[in-house]
């Protein structure tokens, strides 16, 4: 294999059409065809991160093997590609130009005014090729957060234009648009599309693929037309109609052949199918499930189903494997009131108490976690819900009355959940926390142990506070055993109820590590176990 090839992904008319989907089921198309693929995506917000950013702002901040708080689009390349991402992948202005505010002030420029173009705009071309040199891919594919024609995304669109140049025949830009329905005219409208592309060129990028996001199909006199107006070739208008799940796409964009229009414009060859089996399997035990159960999922923001992405995708891969669909009822934890309990959660077959930060919902989540406890309905605790999982135990069998987490309670007498000891000394909020993946030694004998089947295993973390080791004795003789444990820092990181049918509580985030290749083991499990605890079918 020669140069690597580049392919940038763009949006037009509005935003949320799915790029990062696009992305990741062309990933998968041409990693099914053997082909070596990298996806990043730029965003272009002047955070840092989004670390700091409220999930009702920007959904899940998914984190990577190696630290990095990242946009959720990183989530969907690795449950499609099956591949683990890193700090590389995920590109914000704010990184761009903390870079060349770093270089000027140590005289890097050697005097020179110091502007977009060309020194954001090389900075952002040095992120892109960064990813290529380091992992040796034959395409990476960059997906352009936000819409074209925002102020924010320009220095973006600069930079994909001058990469157009300098790699000559080895880059292709395909742009998602939408394509809308006007019901009182009954017709399909592409003036939208017309004017998004025309936006484009006049920032000096003509696209060559055009992937239409519609709720009806295109006929061949609509891409014709589009094809005429965007100055495309007919094959390379593609048609991205509503799906019932985005596990279709990839198979969607087969069928419309989005893989080889990429490739014949790149010229590489085309000489086998893609190998999907694997793919197509999901797909059909997914919609043929021969059972179904519900969970409850209880977090303080579920209003916004992207602040728990990747928790719902894991139960799509654990439900497949188990033969079921988890039907996930979302829960306020603000709104769980304890005399109104028993209604809440009638017909549930198991409960997940959700992470986060901050007090509010804590008293919700605990009642939750109480009723789990206490009816032998399965539980998941995630982060914040394993640790509330302790708070709820210290008060309501140990006796600790007025335990809690110094989080929410400086004061408490019983600090059961406190803060880290390497973190007391942080001030800073962005990028501070634990973070990435470390390690936990589960102990034989125990549910975890059963579940991952390894005394070894390492898992991704996002957190500042964890088990008040001091109060590790109680727990474990009144039955809330530490199951797994960092030994390097002496951490809690699993703990399970012996007196439970399924009751386990975990300081990391499993469902980082999910993927249809590889369902997280905790899910899969917890997914049975609810099974067990259910008798309903699908008829």
């Amino acid at each position: 294999m020669g140069k690597t090839k580049y392919i940038f992904v763009t949006g037009g008319v509005t935003s949320s059409l799915g790029k990062g989907i696009i992305s990741a089921s062309l990933a998968k198309l041409l990693q099914a065809r053997g082909y070596k693929v990298a996806i990043q995506k730029l965003d272009p917000y002047i955070n840092i991160d989004p670390g700091t950013l409220n999930p009702y702002e920007h959904g899940e901040c998914f984190v990577t093997e190696d630290g990095a708080e990242t946009d959720l689009d990183l989530g969907h390349y690795e449950r499609f590609s099956n591949m683990p991402t890193s700090q590389d992948n995920n590109v914000t202005t704010g990184k761009i130009y903390q870079a060349v505010i770093d270089k000027e002030r140590r005289g890097d420029y050697l005097g020179s005014t110091v502007q977009v173009i060309p020194h954001i705009t090389d900075e952002i071309k040095y992120r892109i090729k960064l990813l290529a040199n380091k992992g040796n891919y034959d395409f990476v594919i960059t997906e352009i957060g936000g819409t074209v024609g925002d102020i924010e995304s320009l220095p973006y669109i600069e930079a994909v234009r001058q990469m157009r140049w300098e790699l000559l025949h080895n880059s292709v830009v395909i742009h998602l648009t939408l394509v809308p329905y006007l019901a009182a005219a009954q017709e399909l409208k592409t003036k939208p599309t017309q004017h998004s592309v025309k936006t484009m060129l006049e920032q000096g990028v003509q696209p060559d693929i055009i992937v239409c996001r519609t709720e009806h199909p295109l006929n061949q006199a609509l891409k014709r037309k589009i094809a005429l107006f965007c100055n495309v070739e007919e094959s390379s208008v593609i048609e991205s109609i509503d799906v019932e799940t985005i596990y279709d796409v990839p198979l969607l964009m087969l069928d419309e052949k989005l893989d080889v229009e990429v490739l014949r414009k790149l010229e590489m060859p085309i000489d086998s199918e893609p190998k999907l089996e694997q793919w197509k399997e999901f797909l059909r035990k997914h919609k043929n499930p021969s059972r179904q159960i519900s969970i409850a999922l209880v977090g303080k923001y579920v209003e916004l189903k992207d602040a728990y992405k990747s928790i719902i995708e894991s139960f799509i891969h654990a439900g497949t494997v188990n033969d079921c669909r988890v039907n996930l009822k979302l829960i306020h934890s603000e709104e769980l009131e304890e005399q109104h309990i028993g209604e809440c959660f009638a017909g549930i077959d198991g409960i997940l108490v959700a992470p986060g930060f901050g007090v509010r919902g804590i008293e919700g989540k605990i009642t939750a976690i109480q009723y789990a406890r206490t009816q032998g309905i399965p539980f998941l605790g995630i982060c914040l819900g394993m640790q509330c999982a302790v708070i709820e135990f210290g008060r309501n069998v140990l006796g600790l009355e007025k335990a809690n987490s110094t989080e929410f309670n400086n004061e408490t007498p019983f600090p059961v959940i406190d803060m880290m000891e390497d973190q007391k000394k942080i001030s800073g909020m962005g990028g501070t926390m634990r973070l990435g993946s470390y390690e936990c030694s589960i102990a034989p004998g125990t549910l975890a142990f059963k579940i991952y089947g390894k005394k070894e295993i390492t898992e991704r973390h996002r957190h500042r506070y964890e088990f008040n080791n001091k109060y590790l004795d109680h727990y474990q003789q009144a039955g809330l055993i530490q199951s797994g444990i960092n030994t390097r820092g002496d951490l809690v990181e699993i703990v399970e109820l012996t007196s439970h049918p399924w009751f386990v509580g975990v300081q990391f985030h499993p469902e980082y590590k999910s993927t249809v290749a590889n369902p997280h083991p905790l899910f899969v499990s917890f997914v049975k176990a609810a099974i067990d605890h259910s008798t309903e079918t699908i008829a």
